[in-house]
């Protein structure tokens, strides 16, 4: 089986070493853009993310941690969208909306990375869900880290970017009332998650024994990064239907974000939450799991 992850990486050598992974990954795409011999700039952005996909996994391999991939979800859309909008360059009809993406793709993407950098401790921690999976795999653990760990959320972000390749492949449709909903969506995802993720970083910080999360946003929803998180791909998906109503397949993106949050991702933290504190299924009952709602406090005994 394989061994866990290393203890004797520094905080700045794994920086480091995780940037360059990053920045060989990010040359293998490009090569793999200029190779591929397709003149699709979907299938090309598709190749190159699955290539440097694998040079990540390769990277998790050498320093024994798959969560080298974690930032891999924030920084991968930035170099897709800036690529179709280089190649297809909207015509100025199209312009701003594209210029909207761009610009929201790029405040989702600095706010979550720099929050996984806040609180990343290096390549001596791996996930929690990952030291979980390898204990469960055994000699399988490699296979599943590269479907499962890897290149599973490398599709359903290439899903949720689609939106992203119908804005920049769209001619000729003016900005409208949809497109300003899209904008304020996507702004209010963001915003959300910063502000779940200050709330429950403070009460980290501070909490007492035993002490349940019921903070500011968290008192309205059990999962309010998730809920934001989810939001913001939905704006992206209605910047694609304003840019061309007719690619009605692109809702896989969107849908596939729900999904993954709602069967996989909420169900795992909160197994393992109720494994140390059982009276979070007090809480469960009391708050909505994901969209805001008001909480449901039980009835007084008559």
């Amino acid at each position: 089986m394989q061994k866990e992850a290393s203890t004797t990486w520094s905080v700045s050598s794994s920086r480091g070493l995780c940037l360059a992974a990053y920045v060989v990954a990010l040359g293998a795409a490009w090569l793999t853009v200029s190779l591929v011999p397709t003149e699709s700039s979907l299938w090309k952005a598709i190749w190159a993310d699955v290539v440097a996909t694998c040079v990540i996994f390769a990277s998790s391999l050498w320093t024994r941690n798959s969560s080298m991939y974690d930032p891999y979800w924030s920084v991968a859309p930035v170099p897709i969208a800036l690529y179709w909008y280089l190649v297809h360059t909207p015509v100025a009809s199209d312009r701003w909306r594209a210029w909207l993406v761009l610009a929201g793709v790029a405040f989702w993407s600095v706010r979550l990375t720099l929050n996984w950098l806040t609180g990343w401790k290096g390549l001596g921690h791996e996930d929690w869900r990952y030291r979980q999976i390898r204990e469960q795999t055994g000699p399988l653990w490699w296979l599943v880290s590269f479907l499962g760990i890897h290149m599973f959320p490398t599709v359903v972000v290439l899903f949720g970017c689609l939106p992203i390749w119908a804005v920049m492949t769209a001619r000729g449709r003016a900005l409208g009332w949809l497109d300003v909903a899209a904008a304020l969506v996507t702004i209010s995802a963001v915003v959300i998650e910063m502000i779940a993720d200050l709330q429950l970083r403070h009460f980290m910080r501070d909490r007492k024994p035993e002490e349940m999360m019921r903070r500011g946003l968290w008192a309205y929803s059990r999962h309010p990064n998730y809920f934001g998180e989810i939001l913001f791909w939905c704006g992206l998906y209605l910047f694609g239907v304003a840019a061309n109503p007719a690619l009605v397949w692109i809702a896989i993106g969107p849908l596939s974000m729900i999904l993954l949050f709602l069967f996989i991702s909420i169900p795992l933290v909160e197994k393992k939450i109720l494994k140390t504190r059982p009276q979070y299924r007090q809480l469960q009952q009391e708050i909505s799991m994901l969209l805001p709602l008001p909480p449901r406090y039980p009835s007084p005994p008559r």
